[in-house]
């Protein structure tokens, strides 16, 4: 997006009442996609697809640095801006009539755009779609093809096809974006508030799967960014963990699974943070939630090396500013109103953070969307943009400027521009003033080559629903019929527990895949396993046999029902120390994993050590919860 997120008609909407959107037609079948021209060798062979994740970093097949050096290529989520004749481009933003295309095609061969993206140099493109693209039959106009003509007589989604084709044979990795429901310009009260707000999460879902699907075999369309800028829409917000059909945490995780589990297993799974909550008035709750709630509650893919974190940032928003300007305008500072260093604070607090190591929520951080316009005369915005571009240098931080291609004469922050006549503008052809920084940013000194395999820690949420999280356990079944159950991810073993709600703590740190490829799963509902002497008195005990260690648990209401245990490759040590955690955490120093489950009890085995078992009682004033657990050496 590039416009105040609730401007000021749309805040009275906010308060008043909603707003309709329009719907979707049938969906159709990709056509031959015309081939690149001229590939330019040396980013083809830069890097191997797929691309996984590393601790902090994105790697290619190789295990080297892939650092997302992206711009987003726009349109193709709709340039309408909601009321007005639909085919008259005063009516689109920045006059822009995309035509539910990437911009430009109209103006510039493909080739001719692509040769401007490797001189920004840039590796990447985020490409936003619109899920009303996606199902319309009807032909794109001959006029928004003209610079193509092999793309006459197809459908939006086949034109979109051929821009991919080219794209990736170019060498470019691909990061499709779900940006909104409808084909209309993103931001604000316009229906495509959330993933669920024009159309179903089951519609949602599918179309996602289809798309992962037609894509599959391009190994270089390398992500899935799950949605734009999730925000209130007129009566409620999208939360974090509630459970409920808002849900954004567990509706992105039971997607995310499912594109690795059922389409490509590929792909990066992109999850943006929540990027409004609340009515911007002053006196009332508002603010930009961001990654925030991360921090205690993180995503466990079934594949722990796909997830990625994304977040949005411009100058004229802030952590509780919508950057509306007049109705609907607070007193709250802007981001470019901030000092650098209170910025810098704020962007880490916001989204920054996730990039520490040893924590359940590690990941890399894409900034898929920042920027600014070439006519900004503001000080304090041309300010915030150098500061901006400072700290993704500093931090070595994957990004996307918004947006990438434009019309001469129109919006002013394209890196590129096309007039009528095909013809080239932008921020390396003389009188920008951004040049230097955007210059500055793609050549910064950056860690390369390969990045070596670092611990993982994985949370287990059992708030709502099961959090199994192994393929392998999946694909034999419910373990245990009607309790909640947590699974670790293959190759980890659960190493913490909460004493209340559920949560849990998995890790493969000390012992990488201590299983092996295909080991001995058991369900223990009962105390056949204890040895080595009584580890908590007066307690019932679930334990794993020998050299058996837990991955997974279950639990009926708060109390536990079971424990499932996995055969360890080699001996395992019967030597151990109980950890009571019914009246006060018991963690190791340092807070290896971070915090999993806060607001209750938890204990932790150390990280040279494996749960072995879990101890709890339904005497009096119990309730059957976790209160122990036996840990053992590695």
């Amino acid at each position: 997006m590039r416009r105040p997120l609730l401007p000021a008609l749309l805040v009275a909407a906010l308060l008043l009442g909603a707003l309709g959107a329009p719907g979707a037609a049938a969906s159709t079948a990709p056509l031959p996609a015309a081939p690149a021209v001229g590939k330019p060798k040396a980013l083809v062979d830069s890097w191997r697809p797929p691309l996984s994740t590393r601790g902090r970093y994105i790697v290619d097949a190789d295990g080297k640095r892939f650092k997302l050096k992206s711009a987003n290529w726009h349109g193709a989520q709709g340039s309408w801006n909601g009321s007005g004749d639909i085919t008259d481009p005063a009516n689109h933003h920045d006059g822009e009539k995309s035509d539910q295309m990437p911009l430009g095609l109209d103006r510039a061969p493909i080739p001719k755009i692509l040769a401007g993206f490797h001189e920004l140099g840039i590796n990447s493109i985020r490409l936003p779609f619109s899920n009303e693209m996606l199902h319309d039959t009807r032909p794109v106009p001959d006029s928004s093809v003209a610079a193509n003509p092999q793309l006459r007589g197809r459908t939006p989604l086949q034109v979109l096809d051929a821009v991919v084709a080219a794209t990736t044979g170019e060498g470019f990795a691909v990061v499709l974006n779900n940006h909104t429901n409808t084909s209309r310009f993103c931001c604000g009260l316009d229906g495509n508030e959330r993933w669920n707000t024009s159309q179903s999460t089951t519609q949602w879902e599918d179309d996602w799967l289809s798309l992962a699907r037609r894509y599959k075999g391009n190994k270089r369309v390398v992500g899935a960014d799950l949605y734009n800028e999730v925000r209130r829409t007129v009566t409620d917000d999208a939360n974090w963990n509630w459970g409920d059909s808002h849900d954004w945490w567990a509706a992105s995780q039971h997607l995310g699974d499912r594109l690795l589990t059922e389409a490509n297993p590929d792909l990066l799974v992109v999850v943006e943070g929540i990027n409004w909550q609340g009515i911007p008035a002053d006196g009332l709750f508002h603010w930009r939630p961001t990654l925030e709630p991360v921090r205690t509650v993180s995503h466990t893919l079934v594949a722990s090396n796909k997830l990625v974190y994304s977040a949005h940032f411009y100058g004229y928003t802030g952590p509780n500013h919508t950057g509306a300007t007049g109705m609907g305008e607070t007193h709250d500072p802007r981001y470019q109103e901030l000092s650098r260093e209170d910025l810098f604070a704020t962007l880490r607090r916001q989204a920054f953070y996730v990039t520490e190591a040893g924590r359940h929520y590690t990941a890399p951080l894409w900034i898929s969307e920042f920027g600014i316009g070439r006519d900004e005369t503001n000080p304090q915005a041309r300010a915030w943009f150098g500061n901006f571009v400072d700290y993704l240098i500093d931090q070595d931080t994957d990004f996307a400027f918004w947006p990438l291609v434009g019309w001469t004469g129109h919006g002013t922050w394209p890196l590129i521009n096309f007039d009528t006549a095909g013809r080239r503008s932008g921020i390396l052809d003389g009188g920008d003033w951004r040049t230097a920084d955007w210059k500055r940013l793609v050549a910064a000194p950056q860690k390369t080559g390969q990045i070596a395999d670092s611990d993982i820690w994985d949370m287990l949420n059992l708030d709502h629903a099961d959090a199994v999280q192994s393929a392998r356990v999946r694909k034999q079944g419910d373990w245990d019929p009607g309790a909640r159950k947590g699974v670790c991810p293959d190759g980890q073993r659960l190493i913490g527990l909460a004493h209340r709600d559920g949560r849990g703590l998995c890790t493969d740190a000390g012992a990488a895949r201590p299983a092996g490829p295909d080991p001995v799963l058991s369900v223990v509902h009962d105390e056949r396993h204890v040895q080595q002497g009584d580890w908590a008195s007066g307690y019932t005990k679930y334990q794993c046999g020998l050299d058996q260690f837990m991955i997974g648990y279950s639990v009926r209401g708060q109390a536990v029902s079971g424990v499932l245990c996995a055969k360890a490759s080699r001996p395992l040590s019967t030597d151990g120390r109980t950890v009571w955690f019914d009246r006060s955490d018991d963690r190791p120093a340092g807070d290896p994993g971070g915090e999993f489950a806060q607001g209750t009890y938890k204990g932790q085995c150390r990280t040279d050590e494996f749960a072995a078992g879990i101890a709890f009682t339904h005497a009096w004033a119990k309730s059957g919860t976790p209160d122990a657990l036996l840990c053992r050496k590695l």
